[in-house]
């Protein structure tokens, strides 16, 4: 009997890629998606360790799985990720039944591990220290048939003062243009019609091979394939996001008007003390140039509140700094101590009630000028697509949703024949600050979604939040 796996994905686009990577391997070697409703035969945790919330949500789940596999002791766990490459051997101390612990530098082994773990009825752990496949060689089971990422690089060459993933996925090794622009145009072929470039450090691209023009000569060779509607990219770093790169996106019709760039703190005092290495003036003159460029472009950040030594006047100088760039959204984030950070060793912690009470008010603060820059939308029209996820129809709600241009999420009246990956132009009518609404004027249908519609695959991967069953 075929055996069937569920793989969970804690953190960012970069995990969620990795997870398409091991869901292709398992798929490689035999086994099945789990059907919805029933118990996989094999759990894989594909882990974050950015944020401490993770580490509770992973231990959480094994806990909750210990009685299901003391059960069926044919059942077999896995853990890797992030958090796996940081506690290696603390997973089997803390949940000794996990069979599997793998890092970020082998998911390509897996399937051996899995079945060494099998046949030798002893935990496995193989964590390397350097890079043993770039993921995006791996077989992949995707998500989307009409989205994809690309990961142009791995690893990351900062130091900054509160993140340990430079210690867990390494230094940068950044990818032959060639082999990029390969993957791309397979994936366009396949009906894929918006890609998203990945990198931890994504606008660092061609660090490696001494090329500080290389990611922008990306992105226009990626505005010459046919069939490619959207191109984004996360996360770019403000002290390598060069003039080059906004003039790649204002004359490259498929780069979308969207930037995601990290403030992380409107001081500089804090900003020196991450060691993040621009300063508040050189963000926002950034953030003029793209504007000066892309009128219509979207800024999406992330923010970090109650970093070590930051004072009511630094916090104050990030609420400064959010009024000033009219952020469309801002991530915001408490500080937590990650332990293996010089952050985490330093002795002047904010208290948390005072963390959480600037979390709250920076919330309530992003709130409103989200709610503001939205209503600056209300007459306009917007080409959407469709998305598996966002895009399924309301039925309660009369109402479809999609992704703009400029990747604000959009709720439109659902009495079209729009399917996921069509593109839909809507006239906003009304908004808030997660969302705006309106109605659709004229329906676009695509490759992309000709692909979803073709797609009899069984249902993809779970790829978000847990859904651990007993």
């Amino acid at each position: 009997m075929t055996r069937t796996y569920l793989v969970e994905t804690y953190g960012c686009q970069m995990n969620v890629h990795d997870s398409e990577r091991i869901a292709g391997l398992l798929d490689e070697a035999g086994y099945l998606p789990v059907p919805e409703g029933q118990q996989a035969d094999i759990v894989v945790f594909n882990t974050c360790a950015v944020r401490e919330n993770a580490d509770n949500k992973l231990y959480g789940n094994l806990s909750f799985l210990a009685p299901i596999k003391k059960k069926n002791p044919s059942m077999q766990i896995a853990v890797g990720g992030c958090l796996a490459q940081k506690d290696q051997s603390i997973i089997l101390k803390k949940a000794p039944y996990v069979d599997v612990v793998f890092g970020t530098h082998n998911v390509g082994s897996l399937p051996v591990l899995l079945e060494r773990a099998r046949i030798e009825e002893e935990s496995q752990i193989e964590i390397l220290e350097a890079l043993e496949h770039f993921p995006s060689t791996l077989p992949a089971r995707r998500f989307s048939a009409f989205t994809s990422w690309v990961s142009v690089s791995v690893g990351c060459n900062n130091t900054c003062t509160f993140c340990i993933v430079p210690t867990l996925r390494g230094v940068e090794k950044d990818r032959p243009a060639v082999d990029v622009l390969t993957e791309m145009r397979a994936l366009v072929d396949q009906g894929v019609i918006e890609i998203t470039l990945l990198g931890q450090n994504v606008n660092a691209y061609g660090v490696e091979f001494g090329d500080r023009g290389a990611f922008a000569k990306l992105l226009r060779e990626a505005g010459k394939i046919e069939g490619l509607e959207r191109v984004r990219f996360m996360s770019p770093h403000p002290r390598d996001f060069t003039d080059d790169v906004i003039e790649a996106m204002a004359q490259t019709p498929n780069v979308m008007p969207h930037l995601h760039m990290p403030l992380q703190s409107g001081s500089d005092a804090i900003l020196q003390t991450m060691r993040r290495s621009y300063r508040t003036d050189k963000y926002l003159g950034i953030l003029e140039r793209v504007r000066t460029a892309m009128p219509q472009a979207m800024i999406t950040t992330d923010i970090i509140v109650g970093f070590p030594g930051e004072t009511e006047e630094d916090f104050q100088g990030t609420l400064d700094i959010a009024t000033q760039a009219r952020f469309a959204a801002a991530y915001t984030y408490k500080y937590s101590i990650r332990p293996g950070t010089p952050a985490g060793a330093m002795e002047n912690q904010v208290p948390e009630d005072v963390v959480g009470e600037r979390y709250t008010r920076l919330h309530e603060h992003q709130q409103k000028i989200s709610q503001s820059v939205n209503e600056e939308a209300i007459g306009t029209t917007h080409r959407v697509m469709v998305s598996e996820i966002e895009g399924r129809r309301d039925e309660a709600q009369s109402r479809m949703t999609g992704r703009s241009e400029d990747f604000r999420l959009v709720h439109f009246s659902s009495d079209t024949d729009a399917r996921p990956g069509d593109f839909v132009d809507v006239k906003i009518s009304q908004s808030s600050a997660h969302y705006l609404i309106g109605d659709s004027v004229a329906v676009h249908r695509t490759r992309g979604g000709d692909a979803h519609a073709a797609r009899t695959a069984p249902a993809s991967t779970t790829l978000g939040m847990p859904k651990v069953r007993a």
